[in-house]
């Protein structure tokens, strides 16, 4: 990126923890937190362990008149939404002269499944005059974007990215472009909720969804007893500024986004071979500045196939050369699900917190692994971190790679 856009705050609402530091506690001790399926209507369906979101209370957090116009996943972006503006510093008194100067950019994948089942059951078995008004915008991918900008007073640019998995990374690349053309600060990340009945008969379908009942047993990316992954919920949200911008404010920058790349490889037998992921991996290097040797983590996509997980191994040895098989890989999903476009949003959140806690995060429930890869198994590696490597994979063919540097010394 040719001018340096930085993460000064950081929001998550995870099914590990709530707020950064619920969530690194957790994420660094390598506590899985998968488990059975607890959600009313789906305890006759086959997938039976997911990553839940528990004791989040979203009407302690966001006003009722938003709570009745939205889904769960734009109640946890709100949530997330609000953490990292406060991490941040950032309130409105920093933008009121010039709200046209905030954006916000997220990307969604599942959208309001719960809203609109309830709404279409309110249809089926009481007729159209039941069906509330807000069923029309609650469901749609682009709601947490829009109900972000009116709640904050965010009048800047605004969008929504679609482009599978992959788009919890090419979103900052569509921030970073907006703080480019003049922005001040954006919200950038996302979040899913895709664990009504409705969701989960949807993603029956998915290949690679493991039915496993074990929750040890049930998402072991990179081992011989890989059998596909677990459906998670909630995100990240972050905000993102120009350098110079945040620093005259006085923001603490957690983190530089250093560099961004994305491809397709086609919907059919999308990247087998992992080309289109490697050929990602040397854009963002190329985009960061950065040589194979300077990325000290890996935050692997880590689907969980057979198939996927070598591709992904290949992609990295390809694109790193000889330091590939090197350098630490670590996957901390298989301990919380992988939430579609949430899940590498909260590996960003991860690797900022790693690099600036100088550790290596554990890849829970995972210790045979068969590919010739530095996976970080077990617990914690202690660190010098200065760059991490965050990667994604769409089903559908989209691969993206995000570099991002360590900021300001941790607050403490």
């Amino acid at each position: 990126m040719t001018s340096r856009t930085v993460i000064t705050g950081i929001g998550v609402v995870a099914p590990n923890g709530v707020g950064p530091d619920a969530f690194w506690k957790a994420t660094q001790s390598g506590v899985s937190v998968l488990d059975r399926v607890t959600r009313a209507g789906c305890e006759h369906l086959p997938l039976r362990v997911a990553g839940e979101v528990r004791g989040f209370d979203p009407g302690a957090l966001v006003e009722d008149r938003f709570l009745v116009q939205t889904d769960r996943f734009t109640h946890h972006a709100l949530a997330a939404a609000d953490l990292a503006l406060e991490d941040a510093r950032l309130g409105r008194a920093d933008y009121e002269d010039d709200p046209f100067s905030v954006g916000v950019v997220t990307a969604a994948g599942s959208g309001g499944g719960e809203f609109g089942q309830r709404e279409l059951q309110h249809l089926w078995e009481q007729g159209p005059r039941f069906v509330g008004p807000y069923q029309s915008i609650a469901w749609f991918y682009a709601a947490s974007t829009g109900q972000i900008s009116i709640r904050r007073g965010l009048k800047g640019p605004c969008g929504v990215v679609c482009s599978d998995e992959a788009g919890g990374l090419d979103a900052f690349a569509h921030a970073g472009r907006a703080i480019r053309q003049g922005s001040t600060a954006m919200l950038v990340g996302a979040t899913e909720a895709p664990l009504a009945p409705y969701s989960i008969v949807c993603q029956l379908g998915y290949e690679g969804l493991s039915t496993r009942d074990d929750p040890e047993r049930a998402y072991r990316p990179f081992t011989e007893q890989a059998c596909g992954f677990v459906p998670a919920e909630g995100g990240a949200m972050f905000v993102v500024e120009e350098e110079t911008a945040a620093r005259r404010r006085g923001a603490t920058v957690r983190a530089v986004v250093a560099g961004h790349a994305a491809t397709f490889s086609g919907t059919r037998r999308p990247d087998a071979e992992g080309e289109g992921l490697a050929h990602a991996i040397r854009g963002a290097l190329r985009e960061a500045g950065c040589a194979p040797e300077d990325i000290d983590v890996v935050f692997a996509d880590a689907l969980g196939t057979p198939e996927a997980d070598r591709a992904e191994a290949a992609a990295i040895t390809a694109a790193l050369g000889p330091y590939g098989r090197r350098v630490p890989v670590t996957a901390p999903k298989s301990g919380t699900g992988r939430a579609y476009c949430a899940a590498p949003a909260l590996d960003t959140a991860a690797a900022v917190l790693a690099l600036e806690h100088g550790v290596l995060p554990p890849t829970p429930n995972v210790y045979d692994v068969c590919h010739d890869l530095d996976v970080v198994t077990g617990s914690a590696r202690p660190a010098e971190l200065r760059t991490a490597l965050v990667l994604s994979r769409g089903r559908m063919g989209s691969n993206a790679a995000l570099v991002v540097r360590k900021g300001s010394p941790a607050r403490a």
